[in-house]
């Protein structure tokens, strides 16, 4: 009996949190730059009765993705994608940043997008960052969701003479995706498919933990303290989204973003974690 096959990108907690809570009676691909992550994860599953096998991919590399997409065929219809891989912008460079989490993802969206079978539904998760940022131009806006995916990192605001750090990059890489994903959502409906991005703000991983403990581990402290939610959230709480997204009763979503920060965004804006007010924090750009 054939199963329906899920693709999951990137061997860390929000990942398996998702592939958890959905990939029960499913072939669960999982791919990851390191092979040894993505076995480790796979035990774990495995051991927790899922149907699992690895690929070792490089999301910065479009031949990369169609060799996992065509390993993935072999098994069955790929009907579902959490597309959880990436970088942490105090571990990477501008280059890296966009390469792998604004160009790679976009390149993953494209090519799943070609063959996402009926009825299939994507998340791909961004970040918070991207509704930290000064506004872009519309223009901008429209070039991030529509420029063909080969010449995104061609684009003049993109250059690394543009960009401020890492961060900054980071920030435009999450705007990236969340454009992305609309302009993908219509091409993944003339499939009968859907696909939707899930914003995070601080969710406990171990990739947050280096961020806790870098060189911006204070700012990220003082984000949750004074957001709504008053903690940093589980990677179980964004699974708890996406089971929806990617569930039947879900099918009239596609294409959106949503935001699972506790809060913080809207502190940023209009509460205490506003830079412009006495009890925000001057660099508050995550």
């Amino acid at each position: 009996m054939t199963k329906d096959v899920m693709l999951v990108t990137g061997a860390g907690q929000i990942s398996m949190a998702i592939a958890r809570r959905m990939g029960y009676g499913k072939k669960i691909v999982l791919g990851d730059r390191s092979l040894d992550n993505a076995k480790a994860i796979a035990k774990t599953l495995t051991e927790a009765g899922f149907d699992v096998v690895t690929f070792e991919m490089d999301l910065s590399s479009r031949q990369s993705i169609k060799e996992m997409i065509a390993y993935a065929q072999t098994f069955g219809d790929i009907k579902y994608l959490v597309n959880g891989a990436g970088v942490s912008p105090s571990q990477a460079s501008i280059e890296t940043v966009l390469k792998v989490d604004l160009y790679g993802t976009s390149v993953l969206l494209e090519e799943v997008g070609k063959v996402i079978a009926k009825g299939g539904a994507g998340v791909t998760i961004s970040s918070q960052s991207g509704h930290r940022m000064p506004a872009l131009t519309a223009e901008q806006d429209l070039a991030l969701a529509m420029t063909p995916t080969e010449e995104l990192l061609t684009l003049d605001f993109l250059q690394e003479n543009k960009i401020e750090n890492s961060l900054h990059a980071y920030q435009l890489a999450k705007r990236a995706n969340e454009k992305r994903t609309m302009y993908e959502a219509v091409r993944w409906g003339e499939r009968g498919a859907r696909i939707n991005d899930i914003a995070p703000g601080i969710i406990v991983t171990p990739l947050a933990i280096d961020e806790f403990n870098g060189i911006r581990g204070d700012f990220y402290k003082n984000m949750f303290a004074k957001s709504p939610a008053g903690r940093p959230g589980t990677a179980d709480e964004v699974a708890d989204v996406a089971e929806l997204l990617m569930s039947e009763r879900a099918q009239f979503i596609t294409g959106s973003t949503f935001l699972i920060d506790g809060g913080a965004t809207a502190s940023y804006f209009y509460g205490p974690l506003n830079p412009n007010t006495e009890t925000g924090m001057a660099e508050g750009k995550d």
